[in-house]
């Protein structure tokens, strides 16, 4: 007999916020049920109204607050509650910080049963807006004329936006500006239930350093209609323009990104520097779009593997080289290797740009790649894994500990696969000494880690 649930849907109930989800909502428990609930903050109590039950979880809507979080602030952003970018603006910074340190303690310890790790306080910005380097805005049609926007909260409506307050307002300025020129030569927006029109997305890149400036006009037709008089106006109206390019997407899909690319007018590249590396960006490049936050994430990653000059280092998942060339810095020789070929060509770029003779890439999944390496007699004495979301293939995982390197360095932008990662390593041989989480994302749920891994044999004498 199946058990009854303590809540019903369209119930008005009386509850407290214990935690945040994973996207921003306060965490509602009725008799040990979770009832997820938007602008809900932890400590709050408030009257809810249930609007969804499930078996295992609710949602509910904040009716009232009666008890108030003294970190709860008032959103900068006038589209914050329409708009889906950003989840935690009505959350002061210093009450962002704690969560995010707490969320990353509580899923090393519930999904990697790692109790007893040393995770520091999050490392944070001084100023938490006006951080990305890079805007990509989907493109709509209203009375008329074009329009630029986020996507409002689930669902696909555009919302008319000015500016974004976590965008680099060079960004919020060139995306306008485009909008704007596009608009009054009557380039139509694409819309995705006809399958009609010219123009999905705008992209912008900013090199924070350079001043640099790339745009990038994502497209479903092969000719963009009065192409040169728009790139005449935006050569003439944008400060810092280096390279307008095109890409064109025909698929029938939410993807931004199709595979043609082609330079319209100036450079194929734009460049920036973290730290005193620079770098070539290409309008599919992988850049962090928080160069601030990847220096210190990075810098953390270096004192991590503890290079002294005569190690040898392979950097799985190494994209453009970024993290790569950082430790090459240090190293003896640095291996990258990446899946991407585009990615990996960036890669030898970027080292060739910086005189950086002693770092090879190649191209490849890293789970098959480096047990190659191994099998060939390649070991590394340091190992550092930057994988995307989903985490390290368990092939690389268990080619990690037949190869035992002294030292693994794992930069994670997902707790939740990094806890599951770091209990396979632990369990393989290794230990995981400290975690330090970096905020590259304010005003976002999104938290990076470092994790520093000892294999637990090594330097015993």
């Amino acid at each position: 007999m199946s058990r009854t649930l303590p809540v019903q849907k369209n119930d008005y109930i009386d509850a407290r916020f214990e935690d945040l989800t994973h996207d921003g909502a306060g965490v509602a428990k009725v008799e040990g049920y979770p009832i997820f609930v938007p602008n809900g903050l932890p400590g709050e109590k408030a009257k809810i109204k249930v609007l969804k039950v499930n078996k295992g979880y609710g949602f509910g809507r904040l009716i009232e607050l009666y008890e108030k979080s003294p970190y709860r602030v008032e959103p900068q952003c006038p589209i914050y509650k329409e708009c889906g970018g950003c989840q935690l603006q009505h959350l002061s910074y210093e009450g962002q910080l704690k969560a995010k340190e707490k969320q990353v303690r509580d899923v090393l310890q519930r999904i990697g049963r790692l109790e007893n790790i040393d995770v520091h306080p999050v490392l944070g910005m001084k100023e938490p807006w006006r951080y990305r380097n890079k805007a990509q805005v989907p493109v709509g049609e209203q009375e008329g004329g074009l329009i630029g926007g986020f996507y409002q909260q689930r669902s696909h409506k555009i919302i008319d936006m000015k500016e974004c307050i976590i965008q680099q307002e060079k960004n919020d300025e060139v995306v306008q500006a485009v909008i704007e020129i596009c608009s009054r030569y009557g380039v139509t927006a694409y819309d995705e239930n006809t399958h009609k029109g010219d123009l999905r997305h705008v992209m912008a890149r900013y090199g924070l350093t350079t001043g640099e400036v790339m745009v990038v006009l994502i497209t479903r037709t092969n000719e963009l209609p009065h192409k040169n008089e728009i790139i005449k106006e935006i050569t003439e109206r944008i400060k810092g323009i280096k390279s307008i390019v095109q890409n064109i997407n025909k698929q029938k899909t939410n993807v931004i990104f199709g595979d043609k690319t082609k330079v319209l007018w100036g450079e194929e590249v734009i460049y920036d520097f973290i730290g005193d590396i620079k770098f070539a960006i290409s309008a599919r490049s992988f850049y962090q779009v928080n160069p601030e936050q990847t220096k210190v994430l990075y810098e953390k990653a270096l004192e991590y593997a503890g290079l002294s000059g005569n190690e040898s280092v392979i950097d799985a998942y190494c994209g453009i080289g970024t993290i790569s060339l950082f430790l090459a810095q240090k190293a003896k020789k640095v291996f990258g290797v990446e899946i991407v070929p585009e990615a990996i060509e960036d890669a030898k770029r970027n080292a060739e740009l910086n005189g950086i003779t002693n770092a090879e890439f190649a191209v490849g999944e890293a789970e098959m790649v480096i047990p190659k390496w191994y099998e060939d007699g390649n070991t590394a004495d340091v190992l550092v894994v930057d994988p995307p979301r989903k985490g390290c293939d368990e092939a690389l995982l268990k080619t990690i500990i037949e190869m035992k390197p002294q030292k693994v360095v794992y930069v994670s932008c997902n707790p939740g696969t990094l806890a599951r990662d770091l209990r396979i390593l632990e369990d393989g041989g290794y230990q995981t000494v400290e975690v330090q989480p970096v905020d590259m994302f304010p005003q976002t749920m999104h938290v990076e880690c470092v994790a520093h891994l000892e294999f637990k044999e090594a330097g015993v004498k």
